[in-house]
């Protein structure tokens, strides 16, 4: 049995092996569209179309970000002097774990600190005929706990003039990106909205994603956030080129970025005679004659007895025999001392103890007080509204999508976790454009993690990536190992199975089994050896004169003597 299963542990590991090598040489034919992981390489991203470009930053030349880059020194109102300072640490770094060779990044430091920085564009963004495309990535080195990674869109305004006063109450007209607090879990995107009669702005919020955003958070992977905006009013919301959330600007916001044409009057009232019952007690109903309103909802049940070995004149409680009065007792102060009462014992095994009472059944005459039925209203007229007017403050707005003007790109943030990476911001008018700037900077990214996380069985499944053939090889040998254990298993449950019937035959036919047999043989010798053992007690005793003599004789004439017999017993080794 060890012998068969150390052979088929060997078959298992030999045959494993054998899957793995084989997989790696299979279809050498076939070309897969997949990027050899031990020639990564990362050069700065080029701008494929500058003329469609607005704003482009990868972070990698340090010169270009101190020149274009302005941190802000403002202070947030109504807020104490020690935490209003924008005065959170920006640095340029390479990520921390997998980072391409080159590749920085923009890391804001500091936790539990107010930090902006901004930068202006290459060009304003005008929201005319073209659509408006911004994309750039997030990586939480540390995780994220409380904070956000968004990206503010400033708007070209007076007061949004000095990058150095940037500060949360900065007029914007988009804000896009991450944010998290606890269990709560956004990927905003708000844009500002102007009334188009007064001229006041107001946020509009969009929905929440479709799709769950908590692991965007705590993976600790780089992310790339898209938002794709188009001049029918359209929207898309990308994660890692995965469509999250998508809709109208004039549908999917909060509040409506048109307000109701209609109102409920705010001066209308409800008149004195309105009828919103639609059910009233009928008034010619009389209560019955019969009805007693003050009967008991219970009463005693006369025909319940004491049951039998009912101790009337045992207390349920006794006090305790036990009880000792506590050596610090003081009876002036704390007055005479009892003991503490305990069970009655006499009334354990008795169905009860102390005075009877009947119990309680609830009452056959029993109606309660009397009401009269209801019947419908005949002056109900429904449920009162106020009436509808026309809404003063209404207006149509046929194209939200055109904004304010941007002119600059900023994070404004508050943070409980550090080290937050931000890298390859663009803004453009060309989805092509950004997706190709994301595949030289965001997709090597993710090659290269790939690369340095690889296991044996990663390798593996990319080496089959659209190689059905593999997959069936892989299959058949893995499958081989599997087997063989499966029959070695089948082979010994077998094998036990008929020894015990094998045993229980011998047992119903008073057949000797195996282990009897061994037992008698065992019996048997040892018998022989005490009978072997009194033997030689008896040939060690001195032979007789006469054999003696007989044998001298012999020796003497180098013959037998014929007349001599030869009564000396042959002695046993």
């Amino acid at each position: 049995m060890k012998e068969e299963t150390s052979l088929i542990i060997c078959l298992c590991l030999i045959v494993s092996q054998i899957a793995i090598i084989k997989t790696e040489d299979i279809d050498d034919d076939i070309t897969i569209e997949t990027v050899d992981e031990s020639d990564i390489s990362y050069d700065s991203p080029k701008v494929a179309a500058p003329e469609k470009v607005y704003f482009a930053e990868h972070f990698d030349d340090t010169n270009k970000f101190h020149s274009n880059w302005i941190k802000s020194q403002a202070k947030k109102d109504n807020i104490e002097d020690e935490i209003a300072k924008y005065d959170g640490l920006w640095d340029i770094e390479p990520a921390q774990k997998d980072s391409l060779p080159g590749d920085l990044g923009l890391v804001l430091k500091s936790k539990a600190k107010h930090a902006a920085i901004s930068a202006p564009l290459s060009k304003p963004f005008k929201f005319e005929n073209n659509p408006l495309i911004v994309q750039y990535e997030v990586l939480f080195q540390d995780g994220q706990e409380c904070g956000g990674a968004y990206l503010k869109l400033i708007t070209d305004h007076p007061d949004a003039k000095d990058l150095t006063k940037f500060h949360d109450k900065t007029p914007y007209s988009i804000m896009f990106g991450p944010d998290k607090c606890g269990n709560d879990h956004k990927l905003h995107f708000i844009f500002k909205h102007k009334n188009p009669l007064n001229g006041t702005v107001e946020e509009k919020h969009c929905q929440k994603p479709r799709e769950r955003l908590e692991e965007y958070f705590s993976d600790k992977l780089p992310h790339l956030y898209t938002l794709i905006l188009n001049p029918d009013n359209t929207f898309e919301v990308r994660v890692d080129n995965k469509v999250v959330n998508s809709g109208s600007l004039l549908e999917d916001f909060v509040p409506p970025v048109n307000p109701p044409e209609e109102i409920e009057d705010p001066n209308d009232k409800k008149p004195e005679d309105w009828d919103e019952r639609e059910k009233i007690p009928d008034p010619s109903a009389t209560k019955p004659d019969d009805w007693d309103e003050d009967a008991p909802a219970q009463i005693v049940d006369e025909t319940a007895r004491m049951p039998e070995g009912w101790l009337v004149d045992e207390p349920t409680h006794i006090p305790d025999p036990k009880g000792e009065k506590p050596a610090d007792w003081d009876s002036e102060m704390d007055g005479e001392w009892e003991p503490p009462l305990i069970e009655n014992p006499k009334c354990a095994d008795a169905p009860g103890c102390g005075s009877w009472e009947p119990p309680l059944i609830n009452n056959p005459a029993y109606k309660g007080k009397w009401r009269p039925p209801l019947i419908d209203n005949p002056n109900y007229r429904g449920k009162w509204r106020p009436k509808k007017i026309r809404n003063p403050d209404y207006y149509e707005d046929k194209q939200p999508f055109k904004m304010s003007t941007v002119y600059a790109v900023g994070f404004e943030l508050w943070s409980m976790s550090q080290d937050i990476l931000f890298d390859n911001i663009i803004i453009t008018e060309e989805l092509e454009v950004a997706e190709k700037w994301a595949a030289d900077t965001f997709d090597k990214k993710r090659q290269k993690i790939a690369k340095d996380s690889a296991t044996l069985w990663g390798r593996m499944l990319k080496k089959m990536n659209y190689k059905p053939k593999t997959w069936a090889l892989y299959f058949v040998y893995c499958s081989i190992p599997v087997i063989l254990y499966g029959y070695y298993l089948y082979k010994s449950v077998k094998e036990e199975r008929e020894e015990k019937r094998l045993e229980a035959e011998k047992k119903k036919t008073d057949e000797m089994t195996e282990d009897v047999i061994e037992e008698e043989e065992e019996q048997e010798a040892d018998e022989g050896k005490t009978k072997d053992d009194e033997d030689a007690e008896k040939n060690s005793e001195p032979d007789s004169e006469e054999d003696n003599n007989v044998v001298e004789e012999e020796t003497a004439s180098g013959e037998p003597s014929s007349g001599a017999t030869r009564k000396r017993k042959v002695r046993k080794d």
